[in-house]
This record gives C-alpha cells, sequence and structure tokens, in this order.
C-alpha cells in the first residue's frame, strides 16, 4: 500500500501550522520517512506527521482545541503551538520593522522632493536676477556707446577747389582783376590747382 505523501506547503496547511514548523520538525528528525523529491521538494508521509503529534485538517490560529496534553506528542503539540507564536509574533516585528523603515524612506523622499523644489525655486529666482542685470548692462553699453559717437569729431572731408571759375575755394567769388592778375603772371587760376 503506498503511504500517501505531502509536500512542506501541504502539511503545513493540513495540519494548521506553518511551514517553518513543520521544516524545524523535519530537520530535527521528528518526520524520519520525510524524502526530498527534485520536483516537489521534500515529501512527508502523513503517518509521520501523525506519529510526531500532528492533527490533520486542525483549525488553523491559536483558537484551535489543545490535544490531549496526556496522550502521547502532546508536549510536542504545545511546543509546536509556542514556535507557531514565535514565529507570527516575530513575522509582525519584521513587518513593523519594514513599515517602519518604508516610512522613513518615504518622509526621507519626500523631504528631497522638497530641497529639489526649494533649491529649483532659488536657481530661477537669481537666473530672473542675473537676466534683468544684463540687460540692464547692455542698455547701459549702448548708452556709452551713443555717448562715445557724439563725442567724436566728424570725419575730415578733403578740401576741393572751386567748382566754377573765379570761385575761390571758400566760396567767394574772385574779383575779375584778381583772375586777370593770376593769369598774367602765369599761375593758373587756383581752381585749377591741385591740392
Amino acid at each position: 500500500m503506498v503511504r500517501p505523501m505531502l509536500n512542506q506547503r501541504e502539511a503545513a496547511a493540513a495540519c494548521g501550522v506553518s511551514r517553518t514548523t513543520i521544516r524545524r520538525r523535519r530537520e530535527a528528525g521528528d518526520l524520519p520517512g520525510a524524502v526530498q523529491d527534485p520536483v516537489r521538494g521534500w515529501l512527508i508521509p502523513v503517518p509521520d506527521l501523525l506519529a510526531a503529534g500532528f492533527r490533520l485538517n486542525a483549525p488553523a490560529g491559536p483558537a484551535a482545541p489543545a490535544a490531549d496534553s496526556s496522550a502521547s506528542g502532546g508536549g510536542h503539540h504545545r511546543l509546536e503551538d509556542r514556535d507557531d507564536q514565535g514565529d507570527v509574533a516575530g513575522l509582525r516585528a519584521e513587518l513593523e520593522r519594514m513599515r517602519h523603515e518604508h516610512a522613513l524612506a518615504v518622509a526621507e523622499a519626500e523631504h528631497g522632493r522638497r530641497l529639489a523644489e526649494a533649491e529649483a525655486g532659488h536657481l530661477r529666482e537669481q537666473l530672473g536676477v542675473r537676466a534683468e542685470q544684463l540687460a540692464a548692462q547692455a542698455a547701459h553699453i549702448a548708452d556709452l556707446q551713443q555717448t562715445v559717437r557724439a563725442l567724436m569729431p566728424a570725419p575730415e572731408r578733403p578740401e576741393l577747389g572751386p567748382a566754377v571759375p573765379g570761385q575761390a575755394q571758400n566760396g567767394h567769388h574772385l574779383g575779375p582783376e584778381r583772375q586777370e592778375s593770376e593769369v598774367a603772371h602765369g599761375e593758373q587760376p587756383r581752381w585749377w590747382r591741385r591740392t
């Protein structure tokens, strides 16, 4: 006859205990018929579970009725209940620690976000002030350039001779006697002269 075999998860569910309890009992040698299967993991015979004091299909949780202490294995059952309660307390403590760490991480992330927003606002403000300063400097430079252009002398123009005969370089008309004297002395009139 083939003995029914349960893996550790199935055995824990059938007995109403944790997998850790089943594993500890197996490692302690209380389940001698346990064998390791490459697919299903550790397989435990149902008679070994019963011999170790477990009850199959027992109600889960600490409200389950306690086994008769005078029966063989009753002491083991109370010990297992204590182990389960210790496992539950340990898991609750671990859960609380993880919640606390998570809350700290969230608070730290929120603090970092607020600092980053404040820094970004400060940098935007500084950038705006700097842009205003640069605009004021550009306007000041334009004013200075205009002032320098106003103070510079006009470019010199070459002096041109009179364009009309008998007209002097300054725009006054030469008298006929002066024109004749220049021609009489062999001089060219000024308007012919090259400068």
